[in-house]
């Protein structure tokens, strides 16, 4: 395994809100997402890069709707959560689906064992970055394995509330209790890269979800659904403005071969 890493104050609490926000939710609900607009052209990106005859590993899967969803179109998918309940909240939906207790800085994986490792939105929860998370998912992938991530992106939505906080007093994207942090794709390419492996796409995604942050007419009455027009000018932004409305920067990388 990667050297220890020194845990930041927040660790634990952001661990226990995990706890709490899954607690509050449900597989089904998780899974409806699946079926968004922008949850299927993830999906198609995924589909596309994964290999089908390999074993996945989902670092931080909470309520497993990824992992069910890939498990059901072909793919050898496990998952893997340090919240814990969330875990016993997917085995009471399906018994079947193989998941781990387990800390994306300590994986229960051989070094150079697994082909592919997905990771979504979990990496940004850090005080101390995300390197050690990703030379542990370098680590544990086989030569030519691949990694898959999203992180979220500081897009102008994002820009504007954390200006309005600011000038509220509040604090910009975390409290005493849960750490968030956004990457540009600088930021995030120099760490993927710093750790080993070697970048194939770096990918805006998901330019609805960020008009979505703008309430109003651009939400849907379903589960963080977005409405037909934040899609459709979600689709115009991603040609005419990709970066600066994108929501979550997708990363698709390469262990090198020898």
């Amino acid at each position: 395994m990667t050297s220890p890493v020194q845990f930041g104050p927040r660790y634990d609490s952001t661990r226990q809100a995990w706890e709490n926000i899954w607690d509050s939710a449900s597989v089904e609900r998780e899974l409806q997402e699946m079926d968004y607009p922008r949850a299927k052209k993830a999906l198609r990106i995924y589909a596309e890069n994964l290999p089908k005859n390999g074993v996945i590993l989902e670092a931080g899967s909470g309520l497993g709707a990824i992992v069910i969803t890939l498990r059901r179109m072909g793919y050898n998918l496990i998952g893997l959560d340090y919240a814990e309940q969330a875990l016993h909240t997917s085995h009471a939906y399906d018994a079947s689906l193989p998941l781990l207790v387990g800390d994306v800085h300590a994986l229960p994986h051989a070094t150079n064992s697994l082909d592919g490792y997905l990771s979504f939105g979990v990496l940004e929860h850090f005080e101390h970055g995300m390197r050690p998370a990703l030379a542990e998912a370098f680590r544990i992938l086989k030569p030519g394995g691949v990694m898959i991530l999203t992180i979220p992106y500081p897009n102008v939505v994002n820009r504007l509330v954390a200006w309005r906080r600011k000038r509220q007093g509040i604090t910009v994207l975390n409290d005493d209790q849960f750490f968030e942090s956004t990457y540009t794709r600088e930021a995030l390419s120099q760490n993927v890269t710093s750790v080993g492996f070697k970048l194939e796409q770096v990918i805006p995604t998901s330019h609805s979800y960020t008009l979505w942050g703008l309430g109003g007419p651009f939400r849907a009455k379903g589960y963080y659904q977005t409405s037909a027009l934040a899609e459709t000018l979600g689709g115009i932004l991603n040609i005419i403005l990709p970066w600066p409305f994108n929501f979550t920067t997708l990363i698709i990388a390469r262990k090198p071969q020898p």
